[in-house]
């Protein structure tokens, strides 16, 4: 998703345009990999508290790597704001959407 948009952003913005996006899915990307590696670590799965402990705190962590990512890069790089939000926004719906079908096929 994230290089489709990029693919995109390219298109109407030129490179910066295509950067900003790369960069805005790369930190939903992150994120959520920083997420799924403290929340589905082995030794905590085995205990229901503490696989929801995991759970709050991968979330907790996520959100952290996002404000700090975001605040980074608009910070010390020239972006253009829309692609970045835009490829975050898709990469992260894509996600929810997967997890959704995945949920859904279980049925």
């Amino acid at each position: 998703m994230t290089g489709v948009v990029a693919a995109v952003s390219y298109a109407l913005a030129g490179p910066i345009g295509a950067v900003s996006a790369l960069l805005g899915g790369g930190i939903s990307t992150v994120a959520s990999l920083a997420m799924a590696l403290l929340a589905f670590r082995g030794s905590v799965l085995a205990d229901g508290a503490r696989a929801l402990g995991a759970f709050y705190g991968g979330e907790a962590v996520k959100l952290a790597i996002v404000i700090a990512s975001f605040v980074l890069v608009l910070k010390t790089m020239k972006v253009a704001p829309l692609p970045m939000l835009a490829a975050y926004m898709a990469t992260f719906a894509v996600h929810w959407i997967v997890l959704a079908q995945m949920v859904r096929g279980r049925k």
